[in-house]
């Protein structure tokens, strides 16, 4: 293990002196104050005005400073001045969504206008209805603790620090989601695989094993939004926390075009150049095809990405992905009560090396394969005032394949692995989706009901294979003391059809007083059942400025079975046998792959509750309460009896989550800085299924056990900021300190001695910052900067030697070094 340690020494470039003036400079911008904002206006034939206002016994109360944005065929914002009133001009022919908050009120109408035409529209702020829910947006909203949501400015999404330049990389800045130690986004305390992920309304998720499957652009994003309790009913599917994504509308009026990261960065190893580090070079044109009726969008994306182990050689540590991205998007608006979106998205994608890691290296990995694309069109009609018809269809095919680098019997040894990878998957699905949904007007009973009802139908279907080859295991005395051999492989097929019906109604009974509740029903063929899950929520002003506001809800939720559940049986079957001194074979044990009973859908009954308040005009806090509780989920472990040994599959599983949540936000004209503090427990089932028979399955499985998951980190600080500098620097510092994750310790034959999870990593702490200015040269106008990941140099090793025959065990490897990236972009 000489050369381990010595890989795992500090880069070669990291001298005290650098990192010493980074710190200072980092410092020192934290604490400059920004400078304006720029606002976007456009050129349309009609105008809207009015005033926001509230209207109580003493009459009507004219609200300054609200936000009010125009959502439809363009996307506008304005604040109420000091008398209420607010006004969009030179606005384009259509039926518009226009929503005004303050904070503990909102409200949201649907306006048409028709060209040349200015319409008055008053806006009456109501409670604010219930949702727990965290967004990322292009709105540059003001913060609105009433609808429990941190807004990142589109200003923000161009200027922060990406370094996957992905809209998933962003999720993190949302308190209680954080990126596990598998590099997986781990949204408020659930597995990746219980999460829902919908682009656009339609599920993105693959049908096979659960977890999100689809790449875009970042550039055609509009919004993502975080929801950890969709109480919703409309929302199913899923037992975890919820992530939806929003495309922007294509441009009805001019031609826009941009292109960035179009210079590679080079791979630096041991101070030399050695090839090309990464290429992501994106281009997004949108502009009208008929003006006023039909907008085009169109966006490619090419990544080639490297990513090094740092605990490995310097020429053989990294991974390999290559991939394109093509996202198309059509939008209509045919007449004024009618638009309609077409969009398909193709994602092709290789990663070779797959599951590198200090004790893996390159040869005894796998290569992932994944081709899908997903076709998407949603009709939007809006036969009177405060009602909206519906529809939507997708349809997504989902391909993956893994192979090996070689043949090689695979052999784990205590520090490191030899061979060809033991696992071959080759998977074909596909899923059809149908929605429609229809919105009432409003109705007066002891208050305004605002009532909808909903329906979706999914069929799924999988085809696919699962090779799996012989696995050694080396003790510590360099001889073979455990083999696992598998059965041949066989194919299988399988379909699944799900449906859900859903009643909803916000009931607001006064402006202080509001309450949201319904129902959804899931129907499944392959669990065979219907699932009825009622979900309800309060929202309570404490007072009469709205600047008081109380708020809970409880519900409960059902999840899919994803189609490689129900093949389990189809799956190779394992002997293991047991390797005594002279290499013969001392014991063995046949495992038969088999499903405990009938699969079941996993509940979780989730509820939290909150208190926000707008302190001043400048800051806002939130404390926050939730709780989920998680059955029948699904974990696999083997079990010996007298006459036979079964590796079996159940609904034995379940988990919790806890989290207490300090959060605020501070914002001055110039700057504007987001903190959160997050105390939470995710506890539960180690043995995950797919952990084992997933995209890279673990050979070795053991008895399962409960403990802290994986992800699990119970003390978090996370600060973020949205800073306009001196001479036009946009400057955006992230930091992030949580405790490190859990990891259990084992022994040469992968048993796990004591508790699992009773160990941790060290404290992982990253500061990142991102600073660019605008330029203009002509007709071309810009941004041009950089990025730096980790500025203080922190220590964040991701691998830990857990054998405990081994002369390192206890040892930690593969830091997260420094890194610098530039950012150019250029539009015309």
């Amino acid at each position: 293990m000489t050369n381990l340690k010595q890989a795992n020494g500090r880069c070669p470039c990291n001298q005290k002196g650098r990192g010493t003036l980074l710190a200072i400079l980092f410092s020192a911008l934290w604490l400059l104050h920004s400078g304006g904002v720029m606002a976007q206006t456009s050129t349309n034939p009609g105008s809207i005005k009015g005033q926001v206002l509230v209207v109580d016994s003493s009459g009507n109360s004219y609200v300054p400073g609200a936000s009010v944005i125009l959502n439809g065929a363009a996307s506008l914002q304005t604040e109420s001045d000091a008398t209420g009133q607010y006004s969009f001009s030179s606005v384009l022919p259509g039926t518009y969504t226009i929503q005004a908050t303050a904070p503990g009120l909102e409200t949201q109408q649907l306006v048409t206008i028709n060209p040349g035409e200015t319409i008055d529209v008053s806006l009456e702020l109501q409670v604010a209805r219930t949702t727990t829910d965290v967004t990322v947006t292009a709105s540059s909203a003001n913060p609105d603790i009433s609808t429990t949501t941190q807004t990142v400015e589109q200003k923000t999404i161009d200027d922060a620090p990406n370094a996957d330049q992905k809209f998933e990389t962003l999720l993190p800045l949302v308190p209680g989601v954080v990126r596990g130690p598998d590099g997986r986004i781990n949204m408020k305390g659930t597995r990746n695989t219980q999460s829902g992920a919908l682009v656009n309304g339609a599920n993105v998720t693959d049908p096979a094993s659960g977890g999100p499957a689809i790449n875009l652009p970042i550039d055609v994003v509009s919004s993502v939004q975080v929801v950890d309790n969709p109480f919703d009913p409309q929302y199913g599917r899923f037992t975890g926390a919820l992530s939806t994504v929003e495309t922007k509308t294509g441009n009805y009026e001019k031609r826009h075009f941009s292109i960035q990261n179009v210079f590679p960065r080079w791979r630096d190893r041991a101070g030399t150049i050695a090839g090309i580090g990464a290429a992501t070079p994106r281009m997004t044109y949108t502009g009208p095809l008929i003006r006023d009726k039909v907008a085009f969008t169109q966006s490619f994306e090419y990544r080639f990405i490297r990513t090094p182990v740092n605990s490995l050689p310097p020429l053989e540590r990294d991974t390999k992905l290559e991939g394109f991205t093509s996202y198309t998007q059509g939008d209509f608006s045919p007449s004024p009560r009618q638009t309609a979106t077409v969009s398909m998205a193709i994602y092709p994608q290789k990663l070779d090396y797959m599951g590198l890691n200090t004790f893996t290296p390159q040869p005894a990995t796998t290569d992932f394969h994944q081709r899908g694309y997903q076709v998407y069109a949603q009709h939007r009609f809006f036969p009177r005032e405060n009602t909206a018809l519906v529809s939507q269809f997708s349809f997504k095919t989902y391909d993956v394949d893994t192979s090996a680098q070689s043949d090689d019997p695979f052999r784990l040894f205590i520090d490191t692995t030899e061979g060809g990878f033991f696992n071959r998957q080759h998977r074909r699905t596909n899923r059809y989706e149908s929605e429609e949904s229809y919105q009432f007007a409003q109705r007066e009973l002891c208050g305004l009901h605002q009532f909808k009802v909903g329906w979706d139908f999914v069929h799924s279907d999988l085809d696919g294979v699962e090779v799996f080859n012989t696995v050694q295991l080396v003790g510590a005395s360099g001889n073979v003391i455990e083999r696992i051999d598998f059965t041949a492989p066989r194919s299988f097929h399988l379909d699944q059809n799900e449906s859900a019906f859903y009643f909803s109604d916000q009931w607001t009974v006064s402006n202080r007083l509001s309450f949201d509740y319904g129902l959804r029903v899931d129907g499944d063929t392959r669990t065979d059942s219907a699932h009825v899950a009622p979900r309800a929520s309060v929202r309570l002003s404490l007072t009469g400025d709205g600047k008081t506001l109380v708020k809970g809800g409880a519900g409960i939720f059902y999840d899919r079975v994803p189609l490689l559940l129900p093949a389990f049986e189809k799956f190779p079957d394992r002997t293991v046998s047991f390797i005594d001194s002279t290499g013969e074979v001392s014991g063995s044990t046949a495992y038969v792959n088999s499903i405990a009973g009938s699969l079941q859908n996993p509940r979780s009954t989730t509820w939290n509750v909150e208190i926000d308040r707008q302190v001043t005009s400048a800051l806002a806090m939130r404390v926050a309460y939730e709780s989920r509780v998680t059955a029948k989920d699904f974990v696999v472990s083997p079990a010996t009896g007298a006459q036979s040994a079964l590796m079996a599959l159940s609904n034995a599983g379940g988990d919790t989550y806890r989290e207490l949540q300090v959060s605020g936000r501070y914002q001055l004209e110039r700057f504007a800085v987001n903190g959160s503090y997050v105390r939470s427990r995710a506890y539960g089932n180690l043995n995950d299924p797919f952990l084992f028979f997933g995209n890279y399955p673990q050979a070795v499985i053991q008895p399962d056990q409960k403990g802290r998951l994986l992800f699990d980190a119970p003390d978090r600080f996370l600060f973020w900021s949205d800073i306009a500098g001196p001479w036009k620097l946009n400057l955006a510092p992230v930091y992030d300190i949580h405790t490190g994750f859990p990891y259990s310790v084992q022994n040469e034959y992968r048993d796990y001695i004591g508790p699992r999870s009773s160990k941790r990593f060290p404290d992982f702490a990253s500061a990142d910052l991102q600073i660019t200015r605008p330029f203009k040269v002509r007709r071309i106008k810009g941004r041009v900067g950089g990025s730096v990941f980790n500025v203080f140099n922190h220590d964040n090793p991701r691998d830990v030697q857990n054998v405990m025959e081994s002369s390192n065990f206890g040892h930690f490897y593969n830091d997260a070094w420094r890194e610098y990236r530039g950012k150019m972009v250029f539009e015309f």
